[in-house]
């Protein structure tokens, strides 16, 4: 089950001188608060929801980030992270979702304490069209929406959108047609590497803003994916691994951190073979990470 099919059934100092950032302590260059993004765990949460999260907060996380709650109410959902001293500054919605049921999705990310509401997928019937001005404007429609609401609205990137538009990449084609002061971008740091990308040149193209990040890794790049076509995920999966046991370079990417206007780091592993070992493994890297 890959994000797109999963998110259109599950939606609905004294010592350390901190920064006014979260997530950021600026004298020692580490992330304060490493988050998860818990489609990592889904197939654990189907069986044990309130388990997974209490694992979840058990291995160290502060943060977490939602793609689908479960059939569980806000409420329910609010009363289990404050049980387990968590907070979930952002959750995935599909693109659907950013229509007619988009106020209902603002209602329940209030209640839970979200922050942001990132859409992570174009559908691929909107992407064969071409029309990312459509989705650029979508999205502006649906931060306006969210913005009165004192939530931020942001997008999640996977490789396609490096896909030539009329001498442009998609990608900055939505960077330029979207409001700056309404969508941010969580740039998934993994994807961008796949797709060939550096992630510092944008960094410093459209400081602040990306102010979140998915911190997942590869074992190696895998050949140049068609960035026109449907993801291949059976050729990308086999490659991730957990974080800090791959070829991404973390210093040289965090070390950005500020220009980039990162606020929270997401660990991600999309079909991890040890759901909580995995999220652990990361864990422990980037809680030992000085950058």
């Amino acid at each position: 089950m890959n994000r797109r099919t999963f998110l259109g059934t599950t939606a609905a100092a004294g010592g350390v001188l901190l920064s006014d950032r979260i997530g950021w302590a600026a004298e020692t260059h580490r992330i304060e608060k490493v988050g998860v993004q818990l489609y990592t765990v889904r197939d654990a949460m189907k069986q044990d929801f309130e388990g997974s999260i209490a694992k979840v907060a058990a291995i160290g996380y502060k943060e977490v980030e939602f793609a689908g709650y479960f059939d569980r109410t806000p409420q329910q959902v609010r009363a289990i992270l404050d049980k387990n001293g968590l907070t979930a500054p952002s959750m995935h919605i599909d693109y659907p979702s950013l229509g007619d049921k988009f106020p209902k999705v603002v209602e329940a990310a209030t209640i839970i304490g979200h922050k942001y509401i990132v859409c992570p997928w174009i559908d691929d019937d909107v992407r064969k069209r071409g029309e990312w001005k459509n989705a650029a404007e979508t999205f502006n429609k649906a931060a306006a929406i969210s913005k009165k609401a004192g939530i931020q609205f942001a997008y999640h990137n996977h490789h396609f959108e490096f896909a030539r538009v009329d001498g442009k990449y998609a990608y900055d084609i939505l960077l330029e047609q979207t409001d700056k002061g309404l969508v941010k971008m969580e740039m998934d740091l993994c994807w961008m590497t796949i797709a060939g990308q550096d992630p510092l040149k944008y960094f410093a193209r459209y400081p602040g803003r990306f102010p979140m990040v998915h911190v997942k890794d590869v074992k190696s790049v895998p050949a140049q994916l068609k960035v026109d076509e449907p993801v291949d995920f059976e050729r990308v999966f086999p490659v991730m691994t957990e974080v800090g046991s791959g070829v991404i370079d973390w210093k040289r990417l965090l070390s950005h951190s500020d220009e980039a206007g990162i606020q929270h780091y997401f660990v991600e592993h999309d079909y991890p073979k040890d759901q909580f070992g995995s999220i652990a493994t990361s864990y422990k890297y980037l809680e030992a990470l000085r950058f």
